[in-house]
């Protein structure tokens, strides 16, 4: 966990030391993948599958080692059921796209969760009111966990796809994925899992979990911006039609139709990001260096600290405490800890995140993107602090101090 591969971590903010606790919307990027994509457009950068001058064949080598990586990395049984996206939302929205086309019809029903991010509620609503179908949300218990047994009641002929987030990014909690896929496979019903928060911090085995459809984010793993993965089992992805049009994803074009490629590359239209692949695989080889689990294992030991600091501070309600979290906690704070937070407003999470800010302390706050869940809480919305493999206690320790002080100053 060596925090000098990461020069943004040196950078003071308002004069202050750099606490950057804001790992779930993006994570920063060690200096092994600044390198690769200097080394990629300084040395290599060529268009990929197209030419046959070395440039080309360079740099359609190294996309295609990294797509080879990124199975390796999943456990997928074969590189084909890797599809290069700009990231989750690009994946899950192709995805919902094609579904919709091959299984969906007026009356048919699509399930996702009450703790999705918008990115696995949106394009499930756009391509449910393209078909005329319905989509339901799996309910929560009061404890904020996934009500199970409902579920259970939920599947039924008419569902077509179940997708949901193994690890919610607003509470951090770990969901029962593996029971869901057992489930729906029960009345041979597919399901997607969004991994933009469960494969940056715990090692993730698509065959393990027997997942049909998983969906990812480059950026939040310590990689580049704009580049994501769609893993499909082949069986799935052979059906599926294309969801974009234009080069690279064509056999043959004749003004009286077009045949499409073979996989993966029939859902990867237009140039692809072989810069951000390249880029991916350096930051996967970064983590696995460091090693999946012991990732795993130092976060879950940040979150538990800072569940436990927070506990120690008067007025603060954290959101799933004492749940199996992987790197994420979100709370809300009263502004006079001798008044209960039932009767006392809680301060606005955003006044929260403006004094931490100032003491260089870098959180989230707002709805997160998961709107329906913030609502179910009741609240407008919640302070997020989120970890990386680069976090230590001392960062607690430094965000504690700021958010005291944060709470003194707005009482």
């Amino acid at each position: 966990m060596n925090r000098a591969d990461f020069p943004i971590l040196k950078e003071r903010i308002h004069g202050q030391e750099l606490v950057y606790l804001d790992n779930a919307a993006t994570s920063q990027k060690p200096q092994q993948v600044l390198d690769a994509i200097v080394e990629a457009y300084s040395t290599w950068n060529s268009n990929i599958h197209r030419g046959v001058h070395h440039l080309s064949q360079v740099a359609t080598m190294h996309h295609e080692e990294a797509r080879k990586a990124v199975a390796q990395f999943i456990n997928a049984r074969e590189s084909e059921e890797i599809v290069f996206t700009k990231g989750t939302t690009d994946a899950i929205n192709a995805l919902a796209f094609s579904i919709g086309e091959l299984l969906l019809h007026e009356g048919d029903e699509v399930i996702v969760s009450g703790l999705e991010h918008h990115s696995n509620i949106v394009p499930w609503q756009m391509v449910c009111a393209r078909k005329k179908a319905v989509l339901r949300h799996i309910p929560l218990k009061e404890d904020l966990s996934l009500d199970i047994e409902a579920f259970k009641g939920m599947l039924n002929a008419r569902t077509k796809i179940v997708s949901v987030a193994q690890v919610s990014n607003v509470l951090g909690t770990i969901q029962p994925v593996k029971e869901i896929i057992a489930l729906a496979h029960e009345k041979h019903i597919p399901v997607c899992i969004d991994g933009a928060q469960s494969v940056p911090h715990m090692k993730v085995d698509v065959q393990d979990l027997d997942c049909d459809f998983l969906a990812f984010s480059g950026h939040k793993m310590y990689g580049p911006t704009g580049i994501g993965v769609l893993y499909g089992k082949r069986e799935w992805l052979d059906q599926l039609p294309p969801h974009e049009g234009g080069g690279e994803m064509i056999n043959h074009v004749r003004w009286s139709g077009t045949t499409y490629n073979e996989l993966p590359y029939k859902f990867e239209a237009g140039t692809p990001n072989f810069v951000g692949s390249y880029g991916l695989q350096k930051a996967m080889e970064y983590m696995e260096q460091v090693g999946l689990k012991a990732i795993e294992k130092h976060e879950r030991e940040l979150t538990e600290y800072c569940e436990r600091r927070l506990g120690e501070l008067e007025g603060v309600n954290v959101y799933a405490a004492g749940q199996q979290k992987v790197g994420v906690i979100s709370f809300n704070i009263s502004p006079n800890p001798l008044i209960p937070s039932s009767t006392n407003p809680f301060i606005h999470p955003l006044d929260i995140g403006t004094l931490l800010d100032q003491q260089g302390v870098a959180v989230r706050t707002g709805h997160h993107c998961a709107e329906p869940l913030i609502n179910e809480l009741g609240v407008q919305g919640t302070v997020r602090v989120s970890f990386g493999l680069y976090n230590e206690k001392k960062d607690i320790d430094l965000f504690i101090a700021a958010l005291q002080k944060a709470q003194m100053m707005l009482s």
